[in-house]
């Protein structure tokens, strides 16, 4: 027999106790700023009876246009506007009914002068960390016998260990040695789930994605005021900071769901609908409209309900909290999970808002498709789609399945690094390929190394490629000090700890003195490259000109008015030399270079040795 697998959640409906004296325990937005773009702000307020009040404001500049009521007594919906003229302070929310009157204190506050939305270009190089795993610098906040899950355990791979901003603080010197300009978080609200059953294991939600509230950071990182230091300290290192956000779906105990405000806040289907993963129906302009609705609709697992965005109210609820993240925290860019399963009127609407507001804020979205043509369908694109999308960037997955085909398969007329060279050559769908995210794998992938094999000229070869094609390329923690694994049996393997980011640690690989030579050799490699490519800036804005691959032999030139770098590459297994007059294009009124990786300097380019595996990256010289 069917059942609703929303039924459990609409009978957390009230049954309206008139017992129940009204009040009100939640105003969402906590808080909103005067002069921001925008005038309009829509309030969220919940308490018993909450939404049977008749609200009134007197506050000079902030008028009450209109109360918008639900499903549920217990929800009213503020909508206000905000003039320029307002002054900050505490604006008083007065309800009234039935001779009772219930007040309730909402902060309108001044913008600040920090630096906000600076966002993330070409020129940066982004480090992606689970705050957990990375390091601890405040055990204090380790565990909290009153959240659903109070359990620290670091030998328990699926339990939380205790990383937390603080941690991550002291470390941001060690970021900018190695050369990295933006620091992105999977996300640090508040998680404050229950153990998940996960094919047989129970689990933790320290990745971050089952938000129970959106408007407090995790108190196991360290809370909101850890939150906002840490974004300021980065800044003062010359960091941005990457907020990891989530449209799609929230935490089963989100506290939204515990008390519905309707049932079309979710999707809801007459039993329980997984999404099927699947995105060619979204683009496919034969497809059925029921496997449209499945990927778009269905719940992406089922402890993590997925929300309804053609709903107003969801639509605002979620816009709002991204412009008080971006105001509130001074965060510079937005990376969006899930992307492809958002509504994408939503997706345009919310990302339209975000750059009203910050111009300079960048946004790459999460949309893990194997061919460009659906991967430009989720950003500005120069194809016929019915729908246009406004997003500026995205993680380019196509890229990364470019270079990784290219270091594991054999040479080919199609494989190995054809498939690199294929994938740029189709660049011409994205309106600007340079504002995608480069990428050689992340938290969900089996990790870099164990892909190619545990081969450190083959680690250095796809590294160089990632940090001299276009893009902006990010690097999985960790990479950078050879971590390696698989996902077997679970995503765990590739999420371990930072050895050194937790007192105690008999390794800390945050020093020279900690890691093993191999260790050392690749992380003085990846800091040559990622700070030459830092302090050049043909390798952010420079146009990029590339050859067709020739027997594993693979060229091409980033390239302005004043710099030219070569980049040639040697995917085969036995040493080659490669003439030159063939890229005379780009060559002619060169004479020598610099080979930027080791110092040396070559007088004579007509010809450059490659040995097996290897790519080399020459400043060329007059």
């Amino acid at each position: 027999m069917k059942k609703s697998y929303l039924l459990l959640l609409v009978l957390l409906f009230p049954l309206m106790a008139g017992a129940q004296a009204i009040s009100i325990d939640r105003v969402n937005p906590t808080n909103w700023w005067v002069g921001m773009k925008n005038p309009k702000v829509q309030l969220l307020v919940h308490g018993p009876g909450a939404g049977t009040l008749t609200y009134t404001i007197a506050y000079p500049g902030v008028k009450l246009v209109k109360t918008n009521t639900v499903e549920n007594p217990n929800y009213a919906f503020l909508d206000l506007t905000i003039a320029p003229t307002a002054k900050p302070g505490n604006v008083q929310l007065v309800g009234k009914k039935d001779g009772q009157t219930v007040t309730q204190a909402w902060e309108l506050r001044a913008r600040d002068k920090a630096p906000k939305a600076q966002g993330v270009t070409a020129a940066d190089f982004i480090y992606l960390a689970i705050p957990d795993r990375f390091a601890n610098g405040d055990p204090s906040n380790d565990k909290f016998d009153d959240l659903r899950d109070p359990n620290m355990d670091r030998s328990n791979p699926f339990f939380r260990h205790g990383g937390d901003l603080a941690g991550a603080a002291q470390r941001l010197g060690y970021l900018k040695d190695l050369g990295v300009t933006a620091i992105w978080f999977t996300p640090v609200l508040e998680n404050n789930q229950p153990l998940t059953n996960e094919g047989g294991t129970m689990r933790a939600s320290y990745h971050g994605y089952g938000f129970t509230d959106q408007y407090n950071v995790d108190r196991r990182l360290g809370g909101n005021e850890a939150y906002k230091a840490f974004v300021q300290q980065a800044h003062e290192a010359g960091l941005r900071v990457v907020q990891d956000a989530v449209y799609n779906h929230v935490g089963n105990t989100h506290w939204i769901l515990q008390d519905l405000p309707m049932k079309s806040w979710l999707h809801e289907w007459p039993e329980y609908t997984n999404t099927s993963y699947r995105y060619q129906p979204i683009t496919d302009p034969h497809a059925a409209q029921i496997d449209r609705k499945i990927t778009l609709d269905g719940w992406f697992v089922p402890f993590l309900p997925d929300l309804n965005q053609q709903n107003p109210y969801v639509a605002n609820y979620l816009i709002e909290h991204a412009i008080w993240s971006v105001e509130n925290f001074g965060i510079d860019a937005w990376r969006i999970d899930t992307y492809m399963y958002n509504d994408q009127p939503f997706m345009n609407r919310c990302n339209a808002a975000l750059l009203a507001e910050y111009p300079r804020l960048h946004i790459f979205g999460e949309s893990m498709v194997n061919n460009v043509i659906d991967q430009a369908y989720y950003t500005r694109n120069n194809i016929g789609f019915p729908f246009k999308s406004n997003q500026p960037g995205g993680i380019d997955f196509v890229l990364q399945s470019g270079m990784l085909d290219a270091l594991k398969q054999p040479i080919s007329y199609d494989g190995g690094v054809h498939r690199f060279y294929q994938t740029l050559a189709q660049d011409a769908v994205y309106q600007d390929p340079t504002k995608l995210v480069t990428l050689l794998d992340n938290h969900d992938q089996d990790r870099y190394l164990s892909v190619i094999g545990d081969d450190l000229s083959k680690y250095k070869m796809g590294l160089t490629w990632l940090l001299t094609t276009r893009g902006i390329p990010s690097m999985y923690y960790g990479t950078e000090i050879l971590m390696k694994n698989f996902k077997d049996p679970t995503d765990a393997e590739v999420r371990k700890d930072f050895p050194g980011g937790w007192p105690g640690d008999k390794k800390d690989k945050f020093t020279p003195a900690g890691r093993n030579a191999r260790e050392n050799e690749a992380f003085n490699f990846v800091r040559t490259l990622a700070t030459y490519r830092r302090d050049h800036k043909v390798l952010h804005t420079g146009k990029l000109m590339q050859y067709l691959p020739e027997n594993g032999l693979y060229v091409y030139f980033r390239y302005d008015a004043t710099s030219t770098i070569m980049v040639a590459s040697n995917t085969g297994d036995k040493p080659a030399t490669l003439p030159t007059t063939r890229f005379s294009e780009r060559t002619t009124g060169f004479t020598k270079a610099r080979n930027v990786l080791t110092g040396e300097t070559l007088e004579n380019i007509s010809t450059v040795a490659l040995p097996a595996k290897t790519a080399v990256v020459l400043e060329l010289l007059k």
